[in-house]
């Protein structure tokens, strides 16, 4: 039987929830929510708590009510970058009855004219900026939850950066409500005046995409050009990169373990290629740690996790990968760490160019199967008045699904 109400309001408050929201609220015994939720709702005679700080807080504070008739305020769709997936970890379903007001990006689309079928909904509500930036395209058009009065100006700047200073950017607050707020500009205006102090805290960010005419696009297709990474000369190249990410299969939400990232070229390539998807980059290389840092935040993939260590060793304690590709640090001791780890139907790719580690990769086909391949890329270059082929060293790779 269930004991939880999640309740989307909107700015219009209280008169706009349909009549079971309404009285799921009326009956509650204790309603929890924002200072804002609340203010929303002011005359509703039930126990009023506040959110916990911090945030993480809050699943242990509602699930301490049960089986009390407990109510919970949320903004607009609950199952939309909202509290309901994480309630839905520790709460049955048959526990829950979620509630559904007009989304953010729902009433954004419909103040911009945007077809919401059509757009990039994305969230910079309590995450990095930067995880936007693999979504700048020519004509694309983002909705961004945010929060901070400088979210417009942070991403103003990155535009800038990236390439997308013409962009243009429209603000909207208060959605729905009788303040409802909205400021246009263009995004290499904006990242010069910092008109911070007139955004409200709590926005969405229209963002439609227009690059500048020297602007250079890196799409979220495998294989970005090598120059797009800072380096130190030793990681895996475009065209090899390419075949590596596709055979790991990135899917949203999944994690890979990448060993030997060295400047997390195969890490960012697989955040950008699903959405939500995670990563760990392990290498033992303080300097590389450090660059792959400054990459992951360049190139929108600013969640990547980096440990500084040794493997198998530093595998110890981590959370189980969807995928694992091995580009530095083989041996078998470390391939056997990683294929007890990886999930079922999990994807490990492994890359060598010495013999040794070729030797390595040939007994662990024999061992657990697979497939071993080769790949051998070549360039057309100058060869003074004509143009010659350039063979880089081949790879030999290894693939195993578990």
């Amino acid at each position: 039987m269930y004991w939880l109400d999640v309740i989307g309001i909107g700015e219009g408050g209280y008169s706009t929830l349909s009549s079971q929201s309404r009285h799921a609220l009326e009956t509650a015994e204790v309603i929890i929510g924002g200072e804002r939720h609340h203010a929303l709702a002011p005359q509703l005679a039930a126990e009023r708590l506040r959110w916990p700080s911090p945030f993480s807080k809050m699943i242990h504070t509602v699930v301490s009510h049960r089986p009390r008739k407990t109510a919970l305020l949320v903004t607009g769709d609950p199952l939309w970058y909202s509290a309901g997936a994480k309630l839905l970890g520790r709460i049955p379903l048959d526990e829950v009855r979620f509630h559904p007001q007009l989304s953010a990006f729902q009433l954004a689309c419909a103040r911009m004219g945007w077809s919401l079928a059509d757009i990039e909904t994305l969230t910079a509500h309590g995450r990095p900026m930067e995880q936007i930036i693999p979504y700048l395209r020519p004509g694309a058009q983002l909705a961004v939850l945010t929060s901070g009065s400088d979210a417009a100006f942070e991403a103003a700047q990155l535009l800038v950066d990236s390439g997308f200073g013409n962009s243009q950017i429209t603000v909207l607050a208060s959605l729905g409500g009788p303040t409802e707020k909205r400021l246009n500009g263009i995004a290499a205006k904006w990242a010069v005046d910092d008109p911070t102090e007139m955004v409200p805290a709590f926005h969405t960010l229209c963002i439609e995409c227009i690059a500048d005419q020297f602007s250079r696009v890196l799409l979220q297709d495998r294989g970005l050009p090598d120059d797009a990474f800072e380096t130190d000369g030793n990681f895996t190249k475009r065209e090899v990169r390419a075949i590596v990410v596709c055979m790991l299969a990135p899917q949203r939400g999944g994690l890979l373990w990448d060993i030997g990232t060295g400047c997390g070229t195969v890490a960012i390539e697989w955040m950008r290629a699903a959405r939500d998807s995670r990563a760990i980059g392990i290498d033992k290389n303080s300097k590389r740690v450090h660059l792959a840092k400054r990459n992951a935040k360049k190139l929108g993939a600013p969640a990547l996790k980096l440990i500084e260590g040794t493997v198998p060793e530093a595998l110890e304690g981590l959370p189980q990968p969807d995928a694992i590709f091995i580009g530095g640090g083989l041996s078998q001791k470390t391939v056997v760490k990683a294929v007890e780890n990886l999930r079922p139907f999990g994807r490990l790719v492994a890359n060598a160019v010495t013999l040794e580690s070729e030797a390595i990769l040939i007994g662990l086909e024999r061992i657990y199967g697979g497939e071993l391949i080769r790949i051998a890329v070549s360039h057309a270059e100058s060869l003074g008045k004509v143009r010659g082929w350039r063979s880089q060293m081949p790879v030999t790779q290894w693939r195993f699904v578990k």
